[in-house]
């Protein structure tokens, strides 16, 4: 997780891999450029170190970015079966409140210094830092566990696969190109979830979780595209903090009325397993690879990759809960996945339309 450290100025880092470069060592020793002026005796004559073309570099971040956005879908599939799975178990409240509890235990280690050092920038953007912990932590979590009390695994993965729509809407309203092989990927996409919820037809006659997973769906959507606009001045892991504790601390008044009303749950390792896991992989490690794979290709591309989390669902619910996949469901998945390629193996120059103002 030392990876997470990132400094003000640091806003892309396409090059960077997970685990290549630690917090605590900031020498430059592997960045060459940072250091006008200076030979570095590691680096021979330096010609390697300015060797790599713009567009090799882009290429690289894109791929990482990629990657990046298919772990977290991966792993956030497997909180939609833990929903279901603590449906009868753990109010949903009350889940959205210890996960979050959980990530932040598992988070605090490697952020509260950084967190620390940032408290003035923090101030100053609090606005944006609340709202972002507002739809991505407080809202969208409790939504899904919601959703989860009727609605099959499955169905919340496969209606999850629409929040992309929802950032691509965002980045083209930013003044992005979405490209048309993207927009065809997308649409292709659409049509395979649609097919699934609709058991075979394009007019699906949605339940009430259903509809709870269309709110979260939009939620999602509309905390991936706000994370594009996120200040580069705070750090990767001071942002991760700071939106876990204000999202726990906003879920804290209404935990208060769950524990009241519907009392509290056993613990026991059926629930305070599922509770670790969300909290810990689902939150900490899943969040971060997001917000990375956004800031490294956009939330637009990134909601391309999410596309597979149906498919990821589907085959954990099988396994784990015993929830069948059909024929359609099969058929419609490589609509899905299709429609993933197809989007995702756009050009790097599906950036801006027009630049963005520093912020």
């Amino acid at each position: 997780m030392a990876v997470l450290d990132r400094t003000p100025d640091d806003t892309t880092e396409p090059s960077t891999t997970p685990g290549a470069t630690d917090a605590g060592t900031s020498t430059g020793a592997t960045e060459p450029s940072t250091t006008p002026g200076a030979t570095e005796p590691s680096t021979g004559t330096g010609a390697t170190a300015t060797s790599t073309t713009p567009g090799a570099t882009l290429r690289k971040g894109a791929g990482l970015g990629l990657l990046l956005a298919a772990v977290a879908t991966v792993v956030w599939s497997g909180s939609f079966v833990t929903s279901r799975g603590l449906h009868d178990s753990v109010p949903p409240i009350q889940a959205a409140f210890w996960r979050w509890i959980v990530a932040l235990l598992a988070v605090a280690p490697f952020a509260v210094r950084e967190t620390w050092r940032q408290r003035a920038v923090l101030r100053r953007r609090l606005g944006f830092v609340t709202l972002a912990a507002l739809l991505g932590v407080t809202v969208y979590n409790t939504l899904v566990n919601q959703a989860g009390l009727d609605t099959p695994a499955g169905t919340m993965g496969m209606i999850m696969a629409a929040s992309p729509v929802v950032m691509a809407v965002y980045e083209r309203l930013g003044g992005h190109r979405l490209g048309a092989r993207r927009v065809v990927g997308m649409l292709i996409a659409c049509v395979g979830v649609l097919l699934l919820v609709g058991r075979g037809s394009l007019a699906p006659d949605l339940s009430a979780g259903a509809l709870w997973m269309i709110a979260a769906a939009l939620c999602f959507g509309s905390y991936s595209a706000l994370l594009r606009r996120k200040p580069a001045e705070i750090g990767g892991l001071a942002f991760l903090f700071s939106t876990f504790v204000l999202g726990a601390l906003m879920l804290a008044p209404v935990y208060g009325v769950s524990l009241a009303v519907q009392g509290g749950f056993a613990a026991r390792a059926t629930t305070v397993g599922p509770l670790v896991y969300v909290g810990v992989f689902s939150s900490a490690v899943a969040f971060f690879a997001w917000n990375k794979a956004i800031s490294l290709i956009g939330a637009a591309r990134a909601g391309i990759v999410y596309y597979l989390q149906p498919v990821c669902v589907a085959l954990l619910s099988y396994v784990v809960l015993g929830e069948r996949t059909g024929p359609l469901q099969v058929l419609c998945m490589a609509l899905i996945l299709g429609g993933v390629v197809l989007g995702a193996a756009t050009g790097p120059t599906t950036g801006p339309a027009k630049p963005q103002k520093a912020r």
